[in-house]
């Protein structure tokens, strides 16, 4: 029954950006590829995930933060171990007489020597349920079914084409998942009703993403990165060359008398951010070459670059 504040590593006030940043760098630091030694590390990733999903669901947050559930979702005692009118033992608080009303949506609403208290505040997490004016109490919601966690393992270029996604579920079922804009390792998402069943309904299935590394591209935010290696002639003649990218080989034109470092662009060919607007391949040229070849050894012998490219160093 841990503080999912304390397993998170945040403040009671702390806002949903923070709580979420939080939850990142514990995923990255506990996950079980990671850990595949570590139990530990897997029972701190489950509860972590666990925690997090208690305080980005709105209604359980605000529940647990008035007491009335424990961290792991389940509701607490009604009356904590201690009498549920305080310290002195009644509802009555100072001496005098009392007055009935109704209440806004039909609930009861007591004054006591000029005092108003009202009856859902004092009962309704006691009784399971409300007050009504009628004396009745009515029944509280049951909660739902635990939460079961999921980790899915996308490829690097599923990912960027927010490819269709299918996983097998704890019943043994499978489910296609179609993959948000703005995907990234870490992203979760929720399957409403594919948890473990409850007096009050299942809970939920927690997805959480994993984008692979790939071979030779890296991910710049929603862009893509990759190096290309270029022949030496092909550097100082240019034309074009064939390079992949997520979505499949295309033809690049290298510019005439380009140099190593030089970074084309690919409109379009990156990851699908969050607005829907897609990055761009970002292709930096590296020219290589072959080592001890005599061709090109008699060909510098005989040509030499007179400018000096060192200046700006001062050497």
């Amino acid at each position: 029954m841990a503080d999912p504040y304390s397993t998170l590593g945040v403040a009671r006030g702390a806002s949903e950006a923070e709580i979420k940043k939080a939850y990142r760098k514990l995923a990255k630091e506990l996950h079980p590829d990671k850990n595949k030694d570590n139990p530990k590390a897997t029972e701190r990733f489950s509860a972590a995930t666990s925690a997090y999903d208690l305080l980005t669901d709105k209604d359980k947050r605000a529940a647990f933060d008035r007491g009335d559930i424990d961290g792991d979702g389940n509701p607490k005692s009604p009356f904590g171990g201690g009498s549920p009118f305080g310290a002195g033992g009644s509802p009555f608080g100072q001496a005098g007489g009392f007055r009935a009303q109704a209440g806004p949506a039909g609930g009861a609403h007591f004054e006591f020597g000029g005092e108003g208290v009202d009856l859902n505040d004092l009962f309704g997490g006691m009784f399971g349920g409300t007050a009504n004016a009628r004396g009745g109490f009515g029944r509280q919601a049951q909660p739902k079914g635990a939460n079961i966690n999921y980790k899915l393992s996308v490829a690097f270029e599923d990912a960027a084409k927010l490819k269709t996604q299918r996983i097998t579920l704890a019943d043994g079922s499978t489910i296609d998942l179609k993959l948000p804009n703005g995907v990234e390792t870490g992203t979760q998402m929720r399957l409403a009703g594919k948890g473990r069943p409850g007096p009050g309904g299942n809970g939920d299935g927690v997805v959480t993403i994993e984008i692979s590394p790939h071979a030779f591209y890296t991910r710049d935010g929603d862009n893509v990165r990759l190096d290309v290696p270029v022949a030496l002639h092909e550097a100082v003649q240019g034309g074009s060359i064939r390079v992949p990218t997520v979505e499949g080989p295309v033809m690049l034109n290298i510019p005439r008398g380009a140099s190593s470092g030089k970074v084309l662009r690919l409109k379009g060919r990156g990851f699908t951010g969050k607005d829907g607007t897609r990055g761009d391949q970002l292709v930096r040229i590296v020219i290589d070459l072959p080592p001890d070849d005599v061709e090109l050894t008699k060909f510098t012998e005989q040509w030499r670059d007179k400018r000096d490219l060192r200046r700006r160093f001062g050497v």
